[in-house]
């Protein structure tokens, strides 16, 4: 099969994988099943989009969903192409090979946040689920937060080129574009601001490509000579055969636009997670204020790594014009610092960073690791570095794949552990005889990812704030709780028992979704939110009560189901969680609040919790599923 068919293959397992139990198709599902994939693409922070469907026809405005980057800059938009997603629809429809295609649904959006910044809301209900995001939006808060939007068009469409006898795959890329927008600051006076708002067309090719390399990030290259004029003068330091270096100095305000442009995706392989202004950060700001002359001498600057660099040389002067897979590797925490200093108005126009470029030249990806593995533990230690594995390969999640490749379940079926993103699929691609059978074999109901297992295992805990920011942060946590390098939590066996007890845990999540269930048919629109924190306090009252049994997940594992009175108990409790989540957030955001502690803390204490936990009903469960010791 050519990539095209291939294209079209992953649709149909898509639209698949979204069909409820009548095979009704909606845009949430696919959103929620796209997101993840920009999660592995670095693009997004977490695979949660907080669901905010709004259309309106007359006026040609589209949103299924947003998010916020955890350092709080950017607000990610999410849009589905509905013209894309119709099971019915014509082979040749879902050929795209001209902009204005997508160009067309790219403006539904962005017609919509022009709309909001210049205040035309007010025919919005307060009810309606886009009303957290306009409210933020359209507030002083976030007129001063938000410097990035970033507008990710999921198109279940194949992007061609139909300049040959035979259509060939073709990347399209959207200019970035400006919003201006004028508001009452929170200073007093009136001021004018430019959002850069970034188009991404997430199309059948780039979900394709994001499993074809197992959720590998596409290498972000730096054009200096064209984004910023000319390229960076750099003194050659070393020369080898796969290694060069170089060493420069590199303006603050380039530094800052970097991030603004590019975010946490400079900063991917960066072990240290910026840490706000405490330690170091402040230490940098203050530096940054005060004495901004001297910065280059106080701090010890940036690592940079790339596997190949274009140089040019112009009036005897070196220059590096451009570097492919660009990553700041040590100095994550300047770079946050310099841009939220900057954008907080202090001046670094007169900072200058010193900056060394690390080159590996046509190296294997495990070279590159061992490279920026060995830079990170000869660096100074700056904040604590874990010394777990956060890749597929991890030891404890091989242990798990294995046992989910041979342990069945008393109803005679097994699980599927996709270890590495897109592994399933690969799986189908091998096997072409066997698709029809595979699939029935291990249904969506029954494959989960490493990230989803994440997710799963830590949401049957004490920490649903953390769950609710998902990604990188929820899967550290993960593995640093089953390795034993979380303080007071053993190392865990990763035996049949533990296996067990994992696949329990998501069949109560996954039951818990359905019965919120999702669209106009739902509890609501907080179901991300609802059900980690209801799985939260159902734990607090089993599994944390030293006075009672471990909850009983043998049980569950043994039915492959939850019985009807369990089914009933979480139904109540989530209906109380969605109502409590409401009244004690001190934002209108309730998805975005949910990821702070203080909201987990309010509910996990407050009397309607103790009142429901104590009624006869409650109780009965506790006492079939957690006796009393």
């Amino acid at each position: 099969m050519t990539d095209i068919d291939e294209y079209l293959t992953l649709r149909e397992r898509i639209l698949e994988d979204a069909q409820d139990e009548v095979g009704f198709v909606q845009d949430s599902d696919i959103v929620d099943l796209v997101v993840p994939s920009l999660l592995e693409a670095k693009l997004v922070d977490s695979s949660d989009a907080n669901e905010s469907y709004y259309i309106d026809d007359e006026k040609n405005f589209k949103v299924n969903g947003y998010d916020i980057s955890e350092s709080g800059e950017r607000l990610h938009l999410y849009l589905v192409n509905e013209e894309s997603t119709f099971g019915g629809g014509e082979k040749d429809e879902l050929y795209v090979s001209t902009r204005p295609v997508y160009e067309k649904q790219f403006q539904r959006i962005k017609k919509f946040i022009r709309s909001v910044l210049a205040g035309n809301t007010d025919q919005i209900q307060d009810s309606d689920s886009i009303r957290p995001l306009i409210s933020k939006l359209s507030s002083i808060e976030g007129f001063e937060q938000f410097d990035v939007i970033d507008i990710f068009l999921i198109s279940l469409t194949a992007t061609v080129n139909r300049s040959s006898d035979r259509m060939t795959p073709r990347k399209m890329v959207f200019q970035d574009d400006d919003i201006k927008a004028s508001y009452e600051s929170s200073s007093g006076g009136k001021k004018t601001k430019n959002f850069l708002v970034m188009h991404h067309l997430i199309d059948l090719n780039f979900l394709y490509n994001v499993q074809v390399s197992q959720g590998a990030a596409a290498p972000l290259e730096i054009q200096f000579h064209k984004d910023y004029g000319e390229g960076i003068p750099v003194l050659s330091a070393a020369s080898e055969e796969k290694f060069e270096s170089y060493l420069c100095v590199l303006p603050a305000n380039l530094i800052a636009d970097l991030y603004k442009r590019y975010s946490t995706r400079l900063l991917e392989k960066n072990i240290r997670s910026f840490l706000q202004f405490r330690g170091v950060n402040a230490g940098i700001r203050k530096t940054l204020r005060e004495e901004p002359e001297k910065f280059i001498a106080y701090n010890n600057g940036l690592t940079i790594t790339s596997t190949a660099a274009k140089t040019s040389n112009k009036r005897g002067v070196s220059r590096i014009d451009s570097l492919t897979d660009f990553q700041i590797v040590n100095g994550g925490q300047t770079t946050a610092s310099i841009f939220f200093s900057k954008k907080d108005g202090i001046d670094v126009s007169k900072v200058s960073v010193m900056a060394k470029i690390n080159v590996a030249k046509n190296s294997e990806p495990s070279e590159l690791d061992d490279l920026i593995s060995k830079i990170s533990q000869f660096s100074n230690a700056q904040a604590r570095v874990s010394k777990v594995d956060l890749r597929s390969r991890n030891p404890k999640l091989v242990k798990l794949k294995k046992l989910s490749d041979s342990v069945s379940t008393p109803t005679g079926e097994r699980w599927f552990f996709a270890r590495a993103k897109g592994e399933f699929e690969t799986m189908l691609r091998l096997q072409r005889s066997r698709q029809s059978h595979l699939k029935n074999q291990f249904p969506p109901k029954r494959r989960f990812t490493k990230e989803l297992l994440a997710k799963y295992y830590s949401a049957w805990g004490d920490s649903p704030h953390l769950v609710k920011k998902g990604g990188e942060k929820i899967f550290r946590l993960f593995i640093e709780d089953i390795s034993g390098e979380t303080e007071g939590v053993p190392e865990a066996e990763i035996d049949r028992d533990f296996y067990e007890a994992v696949i329990a845990k998501i069949i109560i999540f996954r039951e818990m979704e359905r019965i919120y269930g999702s669209g106009k048919a739902s509890m609501g629109q907080i179901r991300a939110t609802v059900i980690p924190y209801s799985l939260a306090v159902l734990y607090s009252y089993s599994d944390a009560d030293d006075k009672r049994n471990a909850f009983d997940l043998e049980r569950i594992w043994k039915a492959q189901d939850i019985e009807d009175d369990l089914r009933e108990f979480l139904k109540c409790l989530m209906l109380l969680i969605n109502d409590l989540v409401k009244k004690y957030s001190q934002s209108d955001d309730y998805n975005e609040y949910s990821k702070k502690e203080e909201l987990w803390k309010s509910i996990k204490t407050c009397t309607e919790i103790g009142k429901f936990m104590s009624a006869d009903d409650s109780l009965k469960i506790l006492n079939k599923y957690a006796p009393l010791t």
